[in-house]
């Protein structure tokens, strides 16, 4: 039995055993492919001419190897203009050994369609959102702020993100002045970081630790 099946625009006549170039196919050494472009199928005399392809006519096969075509020469001369330019082009070429020439809408074996069956991408998992009971709601999480200034707001009191993250311009100026910040409040952004840190963003210091080890 003999099939005449279509791709990369090309036409092939195959048969059982029979190992082909075609154009390249995504796929690796001993993946399972199915052609389902089929225009012809013939046995002895008979054959079965597609309108254009056969109905529940496929052709599976094996990828043997991936690789690239004899080179092919492209030279363009313009006369009189002392022009002239040659160029090297090897196509990528995919080899297929033909293993089954399928019809009346039979499928390939079982341990070949288990190989042609392409493996599902896998989403990743989307990320959940720390709920507020896995959020520690604590002051000194924000840069800047260590035990020495911790005590300190706390003394104000001051302990937890979610009071800096309902500061008012006038609660900053409170704080600031209480206990002598010379405006750090504002120039290291403690409203905005507790804020980030409450919708469950990690401190912008390990940020910043986690890019420099990166560089």
């Amino acid at each position: 039995m003999y099939a005449v099946i279509k791709t990369g625009g090309k036409q092939y006549r195959v048969a059982a055993e029979d190992i082909i170039k075609i154009e390249k196919l995504d796929g690796e050494a001993g993946d399972a492919i199915a052609f389902e472009n089929v225009l012809m199928v013939g046995e002895g005399d008979d054959i079965t001419i597609g309108a254009p392809l056969v109905d529940g006519a496929t052709v599976a096969g094996e990828i043997v190897d991936q690789g690239r075509n004899r080179k092919i020469i492209i030279f363009k001369k313009r006369r009189r203009k002392h022009s002239q330019t040659r160029n090297g082009h090897r196509q990528h070429v995919t080899s297929v050994k033909i293993t089954e020439i399928l019809t009346g809408g039979k499928k390939p074996s079982a341990k070949k369609a288990a190989k042609a069956a392409p493996a599902k991408k896998e989403t990743p998992a989307k990320k959940e959102a720390p709920s507020k009971s896995d959020i520690k709601d604590d002051v000194e999480l924000i840069g800047g702020v260590g035990p020495a200034l911790k005590k300190k707001l706390n003394a104000a009191g001051v302990s937890t993100l979610t009071q800096v993250s309902k500061w008012k311009a006038a609660d900053i100026e409170k704080i600031n002045e209480e206990l002598s910040l010379g405006g750090r409040i504002e120039r290291e952004e403690w409203v905005e970081q507790a804020k980030e840190l409450l919708a469950g963003k990690p401190p912008r210091a390990k940020i910043d630790q986690d890019a420099a080890k990166k560089k």
